[in-house]
C-alpha cells in the first residue's frame, strides 16, 4: 500500500458559489442563479492544465449555496469558500480546507486545482437536469470540468471504498483493489459487499448517525499480502458501532478507534 503524504498547513483554495443572472429562453451557456447552479452537486471530473488532462479523485465535488457560499471535497480534503458569479464568469475568493494527510497523487491534484481556481474564470453551463455540465476556464486556457449528479440514499446504493482513514491520514487502496471493495446496505438491516478480494455479508443496524455491524461472514480466498492487509483494516472498521456521515454521494464510516473508510456512490451504467 502506498504511504500517505501529509499536507503542510492549510491549503488555500479559490473556488465558486452561486449567484448570477436568470436563465433566458432556450437555456444558454452562462452560469445562472437558482436551480441551474445552486442546490446542485457538481462532480469534478477532470482538470486540464497546459493541455494535459488529469482525472479528478473520486468524490471531488462542489456544491453552491444560495447566499454566495460553496463547499465540497477534492476527493480527500473538504473545503468551504465564497465567490462572486457573473453572467458568464466567476471571480473567486480565498477559502480554507481541512488538513488531511493525502496520497501524493491526490495532493498533487488538489494543489493544481487550487491554482486553477484563482481569479476570474469564464463559466459555462450546458445541458439540462442531471445531464448538465459546468466548465470553468482560466485566462491561460486551463479548464475545470464538472457534471451535475443527483443525491443517493444510504440503503440500496453500492458504495465503492476509495480510501482508508487513520486519524488525520488517508491512504488509497492497494493496486488491484481499486473498484473492488464495495458495500451495500439493505432496507432489511443487511449489509453485503466485497473487501477487495473476499465477499462478505452480515447485519448492519442504522440508527441516527450510527451504524452497528453484527458479525460478518466472508469467503476465505487467499489474496496478495497488501490486499489481505486492506481487508483486515476494513473488517476492523466494519465491526460493532461506527459513526457514519452521508454527504450527497459520499459516505464515511469511523470506528471508535479513529480508523475509518471513505466511499463514493458507484456509477450506474447508462
Amino acid at each position: 500500500m502506498r504511504g500517505p503524504r501529509t499536507l503542510v498547513g492549510i491549503l488555500t483554495l479559490l473556488t465558486l458559489a452561486a449567484c448570477g443572472t436568470e436563465p433566458g429562453p432556450g437555456g444558454g451557456g452562462s452560469v445562472r442563479e437558482g436551480p441551474a447552479v445552486t442546490g446542485v452537486h457538481w462532480n469534478v471530473t477532470s482538470l486540464t492544465v497546459g493541455g494535459k488532462r488529469t482525472a479528478a479523485p473520486a468524490g471531488a465535488h462542489v456544491e453552491f449555496g444560495p447566499s454566495g457560499t460553496a463547499e465540497g471535497s477534492f476527493g480527500c480534503n473538504r473545503f468551504t469558500a465564497e465567490a462572486r458569479i457573473g453572467a458568464d464568469s466567476v471571480t473567486l475568493g480565498p477559502a480554507t480546507t481541512t488538513a488531511m494527510g493525502c496520497e501524493q497523487d491526490v495532493q498533487r491534484f488538489e494543489t493544481a486545482l487550487a491554482r486553477a481556481l484563482d481569479g476570474e474564470l469564464k463559466a459555462s453551463v450546458t445541458g439540462r437536469g442531471s445531464g448538465r455540465t459546468l466548465t470553468l476556464t482560466t485566462a491561460g486556457g486551463d479548464r475545470i470540468a464538472l457534471t451535475a449528479q443527483p443525491p443517493v440514499p444510504l440503503t440500496g446504493t453500492t458504495w465503492k471504498v476509495t480510501s482508508l482513514i487513520s486519524g488525520d491520514t488517508a491512504t488509497s487502496l492497494p493496486t488491484g483493489a481499486e473498484g473492488r471493495a464495495v458495500l451495500t446496505f439493505g432496507e432489511d438491516g443487511s449489509v453485503e459487499g466485497n473487501l477487495g478480494c473476499n465477499s462478505f455479508h452480515g447485519e448492519a443496524a442504522v440508527s441516527g448517525s450510527t451504524i452497528t455491524f453484527g458479525a460478518l461472514a466472508s469467503t476465505r480466498k487467499m489474496c496478495p499480502p497488501e490486499r489481505m492487509e486492506m481487508e483486515r483494516a476494513l473488517l476492523e472498521v466494519l465491526d460493532g458501532r461506527t459513526t457514519y456521515e452521508l454527504r450527497h454521494r459520499a459516505l464515511s464510516l469511523t470506528a471508535p478507534s479513529g480508523r475509518g473508510l471513505a466511499a463514493t456512490a458507484q456509477e450506474t451504467p447508462g
